[in-house]
């Protein structure tokens, strides 16, 4: 099988509605700041008409990735599911205007496209509401067996833990990738995604996953432990290879033989949070496809990630390659 692909993700699929919010209106709506929650329909649909004016754009965690990895030059394909809707629509073109492969069939009949609702402090921290809608309809039959085979790495999303029939997916991906010699990275999204499904997911990680993505406290929530360096110690005997994001201070990359330490890309202001970690994957899972250093992968990481949190937005507004290219990454 020849590949076409740097990377296959499967993900939720997902419109971000992006806007300015104050601390206080962010107590006022009892809301967890810093954390991503999960809302009906309806409260939704109540967050929105209260928010202020803001961005309404294509994302969705490893869809984001895969916008990051089109940004340098990769070629990448999305899975998931929106519903046969505008928001749908809108999200079936972002995708493939940025020359990424996404095929799946819409919903037909079942609840509307997946919204988030992204309040941002002004220190640059995201506070997401999320509908999941038809995201969660993602089944195995949506899984394409030519495209994962195809694949030099199949990139999975953890927030889809939250749903059963995705992880029957996410098994069947696992299998067709594994048994065409492909790469299987995941990445744990959110400490409560952790929490909720902790003991499933250090068994998908033990069994299936070859690169892990995690940030500090969604692998100290794995691990039940307040030492960094405890969970990073226990997540290299369960894992070939992981990276593993500190915010300000930078990133570890963890193999089996050594220990890497990235720094930081310095960014003039933090105007978002929002997508830091998923261009972080998309940095380093293209590095990787293209057979760079882990030192290097880990620096077209860091160069992702800066661009994404200086504006708002969760995909990257200047080209990625250009950037790597000016660094000499």
């Amino acid at each position: 099988m020849p590949e076409l692909y740097d990377v296959a993700a499967i993900g939720n699929a997902i419109v971000d509605v992006i806007a300015p919010a104050t601390d206080e209106w962010i107590v006022e709506q009892g809301l967890d700041k810093g954390a991503m929650m999960l809302v009906d329909q309806q409260r939704s649909q109540a967050l929105y008409s209260k928010m202020q004016p803001g961005l309404e754009a294509s994302g969705g965690s490893a869809a984001n990735t895969i916008a990051g990895l089109a940004s340098f030059g990769g070629k990448g394909a999305f899975m998931g599911k929106v519903a046969d809707d505008q928001l749908g629509a809108v999200f079936a073109h972002d995708m493939r205007a940025i020359g990424a492969r996404f095929e799946n069939a819409p919903l037909v009949g079942g609840p509307a496209t997946a919204v988030s609702m992204i309040n941002v402090t002004p220190d640059g921290q995201r506070t997401m509401c999320t509908f999941l809608g038809a995201s969660v309809e993602f089944t195995d039959d949506d899984v394409e067996p030519a495209v994962i085979e195809a694949s030099k790495i199949v990139y999975l999303e953890g927030y889809l833990f939250d749903a059963e029939a995705a992880r029957r997916a996410f098994a069947k991906a696992a299998a067709l990738a594994h048994g065409s010699g492909r790469m299987i990275a995941l990445t744990l999204s959110d400490s409560f995604v952790v929490e909720r499904h902790r003991a499933a997911l250090l068994g998908f990680i033990e069994n299936q996953v070859d690169l892990l993505f995690a940030n500090e406290a969604e692998v100290t929530a794995l691990f039940q432990t307040d030492s960094f360096d405890q969970a990073v110690s226990a997540l290299r005997e369960r894992v070939s290879l992981a990276a593993v994001t500190r915010s300000e201070r930078g990133s570890v990359i963890l193999s089996r033989g050594e220990r890497l330490s990235v720094a930081a890309e310095p960014v003039e202001k933090v105007v978002d949070t929002t997508g830091a970690g998923d261009q972080y994957a998309a940095g380093f899972m293209f590095g990787l496809s293209r057979g760079r250093p882990l030192q290097q992968c880990g620096k077209l990481a860091s160069l992702a990630a800066a661009e994404v949190i200086s504006h708002y937005g969760p995909r990257p507004q200047v080209p990625l390659k250009d950037l790597a290219a000016a660094k000499g990454y």
